[in-house]
């Protein structure tokens, strides 16, 4: 089959922001039917004495908009106070095997879950069962498990409190099987950057963006994923900042931008425009292309000297020398090749570096959810030292997180590293004895489920089985675990994989009221700024069966766990400013006086030594790095080869599927579909809407194929396509993630055609 005329591709013509964003917001509103007092919620989002919004981790400012929230955030308030109830009379009605034929979208649409439940395996059905029989049985059975056999894993979505007492209980149980979603996402930063920098967060503080000269922004889609920044990026290009965007897919966040807070741009006025230079580089193409930057820079310096910042090289970076040697001996024809975009577009952003006096450099998952997506953090932060661009005003690294408290959970101890948690305060403080021996990540969680070697999940939010690699080899084992337990609001396509033995424990979601026996509680979340701001529910739970997470985890800690009075679960449960002390006392630095700060305009900043230029690596430096190879995938250009690119829909939190719009890449009404280039698609001789099938490139015996995709034609570079998260995971091998920190490769994954 041949194409004789022009592919149209899909577009979208409108800004980010705007009426669009409106109207997307109102068609949620009126799926998830919310009360009016919702719109109370949305009011406060994000300001002082608020709520924190539960979907991704930008900052909440001392000053906030009249309106602090962004169409995101806004579905994701609207989703969780749903007025639809999934309860035991939904269960009784459809059996477990008939909920498994139903989309994401339309599990979702059954609402909150109401009561726990129980798998029943002689009727196929959950039934409802009291919190106490919930309890006692699952405690039963984890004490005659072997406690480093089970995994405790945890979404980002809940707070620090809840966090802090789960990593608690699984250590005083026995084990470091700690995963949670950052595995999954951002786990390349916590390890990459530490290695480069001593820290493993993001540099900049918030009021950065108010100083900023050059952005250099990369693999990341801020008008889906976290449309906040917008805001800040705004001021910041009509004061004269510049960004230069490194993405294969020319995503209209970074194009344009129509603010909702101003009444000119939302009648008369046109939109800002973002992004001063766009390249598509090819996935996996970042370090070329920011290597291409950094020699550009180097030659500036040869020709002009006095580009870069010889005094902040000379005091605080190591291993200088060795890789400007690599980049000197690096051709710009490989640079050309491997990035995908020219050596006049890699000098021009380094025009641009050199000229600016504070760069920021703020990446997502697509720089580095690779093969070798350290080696692609090194190449930013590479960038950044040359004219000492980490630790000043107005510079620095700015990783953007998705889950709104993913990062706050790492730094009260959800990790499987036993060296990131302060083992000796918790042996003085708690009497727990650490476990020496590392524990499972994501990836040697689901590679031990895959050997049969797992007796027991306790899943803390999620859904697990839809977000990991090999989803199809993942879900034809799950249900062979002897004992499953998911703490949830909603119904999901894991919990329809029940073990032998199966649970789900629904809890309040954030935005609701949690009354303990000191009366009403409140929680807090870290954002990705390291700043720390205290979050008080007001809606009225779904119902009154329901439990918090932090009373979920003192029930199973207590059910599990013989008595020991310096674990004071039920004197934690009652005040939760007992555990926040108690926080406090693990972390004297970074939590100073916690309870008088969280509720300030603003939070508090718990602090980053990178900022202050204080490097904890290895060498007490800042290191330059040598990549290990050019190309983040580890691929190799082949006949035939596809790099695929799985990411989120407009329409999406993560797992979460609101509806079926990706308005802002102009793609409507379907999810199983793969976007491609007109040219790949005319070159292979098929044609858009056509239906084929993705089969992976593999030479591990697993045959991963996902067919009845239908082709989009979209503005992508040759050789790449694209599609969504988490459709196309069955896809990704678990065997193909980053060499450092064991995040899956999703943004780089090898496949074929299959007409």
């Amino acid at each position: 089959m041949s194409n004789d005329h022009p592919i149209e591709t899909a577009e979208y013509e409108g800004p980010v922001g705007g009426w669009g964003s409106m109207r997307g917001m109102a068609a949620i509103a009126r799926i998830a039917k919310a009360r009016p007092s919702a719109m109370e919620t949305l009011k406060n989002q994000n300001k002082p004495a608020g709520y924190m919004c539960s979907s991704c981790a930008w900052a909440k400012p001392p000053n906030p908009h009249p309106a602090e929230f962004c169409e995101n955030g806004a579905k994701a308030t609207l989703w969780d106070l749903t007025t639809a109830r999934c309860t035991p009379e939904v269960f009784a009605k459809h059996s477990v095997a008939e909920l498994a034929t139903w989309s994401d979208h339309d599990l979702e649409m059954l609402g909150r879950l109401t009561e726990p439940m129980r798998y029943d395996a002689a009727t196929d059905r959950y039934v409802a069962v009291s919190w106490a029989e919930a309890f006692a049985d699952i405690g039963a059975r984890l004490k005659a498990s072997t406690p480093k056999k089970t995994c405790f894993y945890v979404s980002g979505k809940a707070a620090l409190e809840p966090s802090f007492l789960f990593g608690l209980y699984a250590r005083a149980y026995g084990h470091h099987n700690l995963p949670d979603s950052s595995n999954m996402c951002h786990e390349t930063t916590s390890v990459g950057l530490k290695q480069k920098v001593g820290s493993p967060v993001g540099t900049c503080t918030f009021d950065d963006f108010e100083h900023v000269d050059a952005i250099f922004y990369a693999g990341q889609n801020p008008g889906t994923n976290s449309p906040r920044i917008l805001h800040p990026l705004q001021k910041a290009v009509e004061r004269g900042c510049r960004i230069i965007a490194f993405n294969p897919l020319r995503e209209k966040g970074l194009l344009e931008f129509a603010s909702p807070q101003n009444p000119w741009q939302m009648t008369l006025g046109a939109p800002t425009e973002i992004a001063d230079c766009y390249y598509q580089v090819k996935p996996g193409g970042d370090i070329a292309a920011l290597t291409g930057v950094a020699k550009h820079v180097l030659a500036l310096e040869e020709a002009e000297g006095g580009i870069l910042d010889r005094a902040f090289l000379a005091e605080h970076t190591h291993g200088m020398e060795e890789w400007m040697d690599w980049v000197r001996a690096t051709s710009w024809d490989d640079l050309e090749r491997v990035s995908g975009i020219t050596r006049r577009q890699m000098e021009a952003a380094g025009e641009v570096y050199a000229r600016a006096g504070a760069v920021m450099g703020i990446y997502g998952m697509g720089l580095t959810q690779h093969v070798h997506g350290s080696d692609a953090i090194g190449a930013l932060v590479n960038l950044l030292l040359l004219r000492g661009n980490i630790g000043r005003k107005g510079a620095g690294c700015t990783p953007i997180r998705g889950h709104s408290n993913v990062q706050g959970q790492r730094t009260v101890g959800i990790t499987e590293k036993p060296e990131l948690v302060p083992v000796d305060k918790l042996r003085e403080l708690f009497g727990v004895e650490t476990p020496e021996d590392e524990g499972w990540t994501t990836v040697t969680f689901l590679e031990a489920l895959l050997k049969g070697e797992v007796e027991a999940y306790i899943g803390f939010g999620g859904n697990l089985v839809r977000a990991v690699p090999d989803q199809d080899r993942v879900t034809e084992v799950w249900g062979k675990m002897p004992l499953t337990v998911h703490v949830a609001t909603k119904l999901n396509r894991t919990h329809l994989l029940p073990g032998k033995v199966s649970y789900i424990l629904p809890c309040l979601v954030r935005a609701e009221e949690d009354i303990q026996d000191s009366g009403p509680q409140q929680v807090s979340i870290e954002d990705s700024f390291s700043h720390i701001y205290g979050s008080i529910g007001k809606r009225s739970p779904a119902s009154e069966d329901l439990l918090s997470e932090t009373a979920i985890v003192v029930g199973l800690a207590k059910a599990t766990l013989a008595p020991d009075p310096r674990l004071p679960w039920d004197a934690w449960l009652a005040d939760y400013s007992r555990i926040r002390a108690d926080i406090e006392k693990t972390w004297p630095d970074m939590f100073a006086d916690y309870e008088a700060r969280m509720n300030q305009p603003g939070g508090f900043y718990r602090g980053n030594p990178a900022n202050q230029r204080i490097w904890k690596t290895e060498s007490g430096k800042a290191e330059f790095t040598v990549p290990e190879c050019l190309d983040a995938t580890g691929l190799e250009d082949a006949p035939g080869l596809y790099r695929l690119v799985t990411l989120r829909s407009n329409d999406q939190f993560n797992t979460t599927v609101y509806g079926m719009s990706d308005r802002l890449r102009g793609i409507e009404g379907e999810r199983t579909i793969v976007m491609m280039s007109p040219e790949d698609i005319a070159a292979e001789g098929l044609q858009a809407g056509q239906r084929i099938a993705l089969k992976t490139d593999a030479d591990d015996g697993i045959d991963r194929q996902v067919g009845g995709l239908k082709i989009v034609a979209y503005d992508l570079p040759r050789g790449c396509v694209v599609g969504y998260f988490p459709e196309l995971n069955p896809l990704s091998p678990l065997s193909r993630y980053d060499l450092a920190s064991h995040t899956p490769a999703a943004k780089g994954i090898p496949v074929r055609l299959v007409p």
